[in-house]
């Protein structure tokens, strides 16, 4: 059983920087998977952010987040990190990475229904 441990959020002005980091405990697992970012505002459904295939050739993004938003990963560290610049305060939610165990190389998954794994989250606030 592969878990994921999400780290990096937090308080942040509108305008600035946040970069959250995943860290898987099973490599065989990890260097297989299709990776993603969601994230869940209160009162709201949980939302897919963003996505990266199993080699990091592939990404796919939110519309909302799109230019403002780098996801990325280092299979050599079982990691895939999300780097969130202009925040909004529209982007406060908890931020989830989830891994899709069953991806072909060269696809990604966007549906929450699609992932096998999740982390526990991660808080980010940004004021105004």
């Amino acid at each position: 059983q592969m878990q994921l441990v999400e780290s990096g959020g937090g308080l942040v002005q509108a305008g600035g920087s946040l970069r959250l980091s995943c860290v898987a405990s099973y490599g065989y697992t990890f260097s297989r998977s299709s990776m993603a970012w969601f994230r869940q505002a209160p009162g709201k459904e949980r939302d897919f952010v963003a996505a990266i295939s199993r080699n990091g050739g592939l990404t796919e993004y939110a519309d909302s987040v799109k230019g403002r938003f780098t996801i990325s990963r280092d299979n050599g560290k079982n990691s895939v990190y999300l780097q969130m610049n202009f925040l909004k305060p529209e982007d406060t939610a908890v931020y989830y990475c989830a891994a899709d165990a069953n991806a072909i190389l060269t696809t990604v998954a966007t549906a929450a229904s699609q992932f096998d794994y999740w982390g526990q989250g991660t808080q980010v606030l940004v004021s105004s």
